[in-house]
């Protein structure tokens, strides 16, 4: 049975990762990928393996926008194709090819399809507002973490643990576990909606509404989109007329994605766009780094616990205790399992 889903996009790595020059290995869906940038900028991703003795091709180096293997010199173009043998009379045996894989970037990130089939554009989901707005209310962070990437995701779309598990910069003051979140399902894609007021307002919104300290109203909605993306968007409003949402409120929009490295490994990729206090590069640099750093001292410990304590990807083999918080990562397991299966009877 297959484990993953593979006709599909994931993040390979942060734009700010890949290098002008050089080669940068990294391995998704238990597949090693090398990827490099052309003369022109436009990214390559191939197989991080040469046909011949199977070296990795990421230990050799680059010749123009050619990658050259270091054990034998056999040299590879960006299409996979071996273009020089510096041995015999220089013949190019057939199947001396490297599997490429297409790569989109946007967003602030890398995409790849690891899929067989033809790589469908149209299938990245729409995160534009990551690219609107001042460039100091953005940014992007990656962290690799030694759990199962079903895990991650529970905890985005659950977002019922933050008053239990987090600090006082997102504590709801016990407002959120005691609701039932409304599940939309919609575009393929599940959604869980939650809506409360607390006072003083949430922390990260407190000192940007008009009222510090006093009552606002708040709503966070988390949306998943096969395979591993979730879009999380959360404001705060002191207008009681105001619709809750992004552009209404003082809000904040985020997307948090994964990409599995192995069963036991995954690539963990999140960017954040704010629509307050944008033009302020070092606010950037302090919100990027402080919501990195909550994820590796409070929620990362949690899931690589439980991915050890399990002892198995299967969620559903252990007969878990359900609450009503789980409605969202359950019906997103559910679903996402439906699509495996789908892909392995196709």
């Amino acid at each position: 049975m297959p484990k993953y889903l593979m006709n599909t996009w994931y993040v390979a790595a942060l734009s700010t990762e890949l290098p002008d020059e050089g080669l940068f290995k990294r391995t998704f869906l238990d597949i090693p990928v090398v990827m490099y940038r052309k003369a022109d900028r436009s990214p390559v991703a191939m197989h991080d393996r040469c046909p011949h003795r199977f070296v990795p091709l990421s230990m050799g180096r680059r010749d123009g926008d050619n990658v050259v293997c270091a054990y034998h010199g056999l040299r590879f173009d960006c299409s996979g194709k071996c273009n020089h043998n510096p041995h015999g009379n220089g013949a190019i045996p057939a199947a001396a090819k490297v599997r490429t894989y297409p790569l989109i970037e946007r967003y602030g990130f890398i995409w790849i399809w690891m899929g067989d089939a033809a790589a469908d554009e149209s299938a990245l989901p729409d995160y534009g507002p990551l690219e609107q707005g001042h460039p100091n209310g953005v940014a992007h962070t990656y962290m690799p973490r030694p759990c199962h990437y079903e895990l991650i995701t529970d905890n985005v779309m659950d977002l019922s643990h933050v008053d239990h598990l987090h600090g006082e910069i997102i504590t709801t003051r016990g407002q959120l576990s005691p609701q039932v979140p409304k599940l939309i399902e919609e575009d393929g894609g599940v959604a869980v909606h939650w809506k409360w007021q607390q006072t003083p307002p949430i922390m990260i919104f407190n000192d940007f509404l008009p009222q510090p300290g006093a009552v606002a109203r708040h709503f966070v909605k988390v949306s998943w989109r096969a395979p591993t993306h979730i879009q999380l968007t959360i404001g705060a409003t002191q207008d009681d007329n105001a619709p809750l949402d992004y552009d209404s409120c003082t809000s904040q929009y985020d997307l948090h994605t994964c990409t599995p490295e192995t069963e036991h490994a995954t690539h963990y990729f999140f960017a954040t766009r704010r629509n307050h206090h944008e033009e302020d590069g070092e606010f950037n640099r302090l919100k990027i780094d402080g919501m990195h750093q909550a994820f590796v001292d409070e929620d990362g410990p949690i899931l690589d616990a439980v991915h050890k304590t399990m002892g198995t990807s299967d969620f559903f083999s252990l007969s878990p205790v359900l609450i009503s918080s789980d409605m969202g990562p359950v019906r997103v397991r559910r679903l996402l399992k439906q699509m495996i299966d789908t892909q392995k009877a196709s």
